[in-house]
């Protein structure tokens, strides 16, 4: 049996059952696994979460019974033999096809000659499956063809126009380069890209943000230079919104939703270690991330701490130069990341979140001192949990003031979708 496809199959499988993250279930099995092509199980896992909606949908079209239903396994083992034969250009048919018999007679043991005939069916068919018709059912259309929870894309063609929606969709379903910061209490931007292209990566400047790079090659955090604490692995968004709170030297900072804590150790190599930064956050496992982290890239200015956000601490109150409340949030600005966010049931999770994000908000602001800096951030693209959360605070705050805000798109900004807004204290 092909161990790059068992590895890919035992990740979705972990995805499935137990709704692992994608990133950590990926780097979990192929470091258990070993298998012969890192890329290829890459390949294979986002190609089937990106896709799975569709996938399952032309599968659908080879049930003898409209109701029969598949367990996990055959459902997973048929979803990576479509993906290859639809997706995988470099694949030839027979080799995709007789490699996921192959699997099924492990993992789906008297159910591999059911899977070679919806294979083999699909061959045949000349690979034509029509989508739902647009006209009647649009959200139907866009859900089948970009593979989304039709919620999702209900809620976005609420609040953006069709065009853009699909636009969004589609963002959401391309691979995104690995970004990378410097960590310029150790090195330079100019001398860790000359030392990662000597290395053999292929390395490029970012337009967002003017110390990112972006990196494409193997491997990269298994170098030294990475063990070294040489830099970070971390978005332009989430950059971003670091860069407009604007941390200087000798400051006192709250984050106070800092796990795991990729902003937190920013601030700190912006304020050149110099200061003091109290990290908090509700789980003491998440903030052990967070301080593992600090002690890799040699960071010493960052205290942490659990406490509950939606909270005030009364010996705080006043005490901050700037905080920053990076929000819980729906998470749909990252699903090109994370895929798996794409078909989260909808569990009226939408409808507390914003009060969770005011709660957060407002607890955090009495932290800013007279003249402070507040800034809040999110991951996701939903109006409710961004300008409007923003909005109501300022509405019953009045003795803040909006700075800037900031939208990104992936699909405009070839980022993760995040919402920042920095209001001063006055």
């Amino acid at each position: 049996m092909d161990d790059d496809r068992r590895t890919a199959y035992l990740t979705l499988i972990d995805i499935e059952n137990n709704k692992a993250y994608s990133n950590l279930a990926l780097n979990h099995h192929i470091t258990i696994s070993k298998p012969n092509s890192k890329a290829l199980v890459r390949r294979l896992v986002y190609g089937v979460l990106e896709n799975r909606t569709y996938l399952d949908y032309v599968i659908g079209h080879y049930l003898t019974d409209p109701l029969q239903k598949l367990n996990t396994s055959d459902r997973t083992v048929l979803r990576i033999g479509l993906y290859q034969l639809i997706f995988m250009d470099s694949i030839p048919s027979y080799a995709a096809v007789s490699e996921t018999v192959n699997l099924a007679k492990h993992y789906c043991k008297g159910r591999e000659g059911f899977i070679n005939a919806v294979l083999r069916n699909y061959e045949r068919s000349g690979k034509e499956i029509a989508l739902p018709d647009r006209e009647t059912n649009e959200s139907e259309y866009l859900s089948v063809k970009y593979s989304y929870a039709k919620w999702i894309v209900e809620l976005w063609l609420s609040e953006y126009e069709s065009e853009f929606t699909e636009e969004l969709l589609a963002a959401g379903n391309k691979t995104p380069e690995l970004t990378i910061r410097p960590n310029l209490l150790k090195n330079s931007k100019k001398g860790l890209k000359k030392r990662l292209i000597e290395k053999g990566y292929e390395v490029s400047e970012s337009h967002i943000n003017n110390i990112a790079l972006r990196v494409k090659g193997e491997d990269l955090i298994e170098t030294n230079l990475y063990k070294d604490g040489m830099f970070t692995v971390q978005d332009e968004s989430s950059m971003a919104a670091v860069d407009l709170l604007d941390p200087q030297p000798n400051e006192f900072v709250i984050d106070v939703c800092a796990a795991p804590g990729g902003k937190t150790m920013y601030i700190a190599e912006r304020m050149e270690n110099r200061g003091r930064i109290l990290a908090r956050d509700l789980y003491k496992k998440k903030l052990d991330i967070l301080n593992r982290e600090a002690a890799r890239l040699g960071i010493t200015i960052v205290e942490s701490g659990t406490f509950d956000a939606t909270k005030t601490d009364g010996e705080l109150e006043a005490s901050a130069d700037r905080v920053l409340v990076d929000a819980p949030c729906s998470g749909l600005g990252v699903v090109r990341r994370k895929p798996e966010i794409k078909y989260k049931e909808w569990d009226g999770e939408l409808e507390h979140l914003p009060e969770i994000q005011r709660q957060i908000l407002a607890a955090s602001s009495e932290y800013v001192k007279k003249g402070g800096m507040l800034l809040y951030s999110t991951c996701t693209i939903n109006p409710a949990e961004n300008q409007d959360v923003v909005r109501d605070f300022l509405k019953a705050n009045n003795e803040f003031k909006e700075q800037e805000s900031i939208q990104l798109f992936p699909s405009i900004n070839d980022t993760d979708g995040f919402y920042i807004c920095s209001m001063r204290r006055y």
